[in-house]
């Protein structure tokens, strides 16, 4: 049974600039984002796509530009609807105090698809290619995000047998009691391992909107797994079914994946990405 040992959450003080350890997470995920899609454009379709559809460097750097804004706008609005909408409802300008926290993966996700249409219409490019591209460099990201949720000690998991040679007391839960380091899984599973699954998937040719379809199944799943060992938030508890918030948002993410591999498998266009 191991001790978490609190960590400063304030990275760098310079003066009354504090930067946090999490901002740092979101620096370094959207710049692994964009290293990975330099690599992508070497990859088919995009290396063999010439005239006015060609991907460029401007490109990767634009739509990553506008997938910020969308995960961040998207990401806080969904963790007042999803989460606390009665709060929110009661104090809408407490929608704007982003420094007291409260972000959600899914709102971020919803928000990253609305800012992906406009680019690809901007760009006058299909939809599902653009999706495809940036699928498989997702991943590192969000495991740089639940390593910064570990940093800062919250979203710690639900109680674990003390022979666990892992297990972890968090003291910020309120109890000395041993705990899964669901942060931890998450980066290793939501993270690692589905990055390495979905960019061993993306190196072949596949029917566009497929390399989409894996991401949604993927990460639906396994975020589905990983909420057993983390701690409900307390404010929601379990939901219906004995599920929590994160498991019922993301059942749909993977039925949506498994509509859409279905449909791109066998669509009549059948063209590739």
């Amino acid at each position: 049974m191991l001790m978490y040992h609190a960590i400063d959450p304030v990275a760098v003080r310079i003066g009354p600039l504090a930067v946090h350890w999490y901002g740092l997470m979101y620096l370094v995920a959207f710049a692994l984002f964009w290293l990975l899609a330099q690599v992508r454009l070497r990859h088919e379709p995009y290396r063999s796509i010439t005239g006015a559809g060609a991907w460029s460097r401007r490109d990767v750097e634009d739509m990553l530009f506008l997938g910020v804004l969308g995960v961040v706008v998207g990401g806080r609005l969904g963790y007042c609807l999803f989460y606390q909408p009665g709060v929110y409802a009661a104090h809408p300008l407490q929608v704007f105090a982003v420094w007291q926290g409260g972000m959600s993966f899914h709102g971020g996700l919803l928000g990253a698809i609305v800012s992906q249409v406009f680019f690809a219409r901007w760009r006058g490019k299909p939809f599902w290619q653009v999706m495809d591209l940036g699928a498989p460099c997702v991943p590192v990201g969000l495991a740089a995000g639940r390593i910064g949720n570990f940093i800062n000690g919250e979203l710690w998991g639900r109680l674990a047998d003390p022979s666990l040679p892992w297990a972890m007391v968090f003291p910020q839960s309120g109890t000395m009691q041993p705990r899964h380091p669901s942060e931890i899984y998450e980066a290793l599973l939501e993270g690692l391992l589905l990055f390495v699954l979905l960019w061993l998937y993306a190196r072949k040719p596949r029917r566009m909107g497929q390399v989409s379809a894996a991401f949604l199944i993927g990460y639906g799943c396994l975020r589905f797994i990983a909420e057993y060992f983390r701690e409900p938030d307390n404010f929601l508890g379990l939901l219906a079914l004995h599920l929590s918030m994160g498991q019922w948002l993301s059942a749909p993410m993977v039925a949506l994946g498994v509509l859409l591999w279905v449909w791109a498998t066998f669509r009549q266009s059948g063209s590739k990405s």
